[in-house]
């Protein structure tokens, strides 16, 4: 059986990938864990946004970083979902962060109050474009915070996932030029 980004499903890999998911798991349990422990107290100010500026950088560095060490895995599609997986998640609390602070600085900055969750809630929401309208930006640097997660949305999507795809073919090529078949089994020479 194959399975898109992984490869093909043997015995020994089953393994392999069940340790990827509960990596992955665990990684994304921790930065929710740590976003409803962070003391988000202060109020929000251009130093915030320049937080939240300098959190995508971030955010991007370790995309990068991430793409290079998917080319260099010995498991390139496990490494891709694991960085997935902690990217995205990543990306969407920082905005939850930015938007919770815009709500407790000014509490007339969305249609309703909001609590960690609501604005956890409202940036996937916008991440999924699915916009119910219970919640919505009413100020206008919320409506600017928002304006500019949908177009780091696109952003993310696209490039990220590019990247992200670009770096397993490269990753299954730096295999195959190695006498490694795809999957990451061992080559003919036996090496693994």
């Amino acid at each position: 059986m194959a399975v898109p980004f992984i490869g093909a499903v043997t015995p020994g890999r089953r393994k392999l990938i069940g340790w990827a998911l509960a990596r992955s798991l665990s990684s994304t349990t921790a930065l929710v864990v740590v976003y409803y422990l962070l003391p988000l107290d202060e109020t929000a100010t251009v130093t915030t946004l320049v937080q939240l500026l300098i959190g995508l950088i971030v955010v991007g560095a370790f995309g990068v970083w991430q793409v290079r060490s998917i080319v260099r895995a010995s498991y390139p599609g496990l490494r891709a979902v694991e960085t997935l997986a902690t990217a995205v998640p990543l990306y969407l609390l920082l905005f939850a962060a930015a938007y919770y602070l815009l709500a407790q600085t000014e509490p007339s900055s969305f249609t309703q109050p909001l609590t960690r969750t609501d604005t956890l809630y409202f940036t996937v929401t916008v991440f999924a474009t699915v916009g119910f309208g219970d919640i919505a930006p009413a100020s206008q640097v919320a409506r600017v915070v928002t304006t500019f997660q949908m177009v780091a949305n696109l952003v993310v999507v696209g490039l990220l996932l590019r990247a992200v795809l670009g770096a397993v073919q490269a990753g299954r090529s730096r295999l195959d030029a190695a006498g490694r078949p795809p999957d990451g089994g061992p080559g003919p020479a036996g090496g693994g």
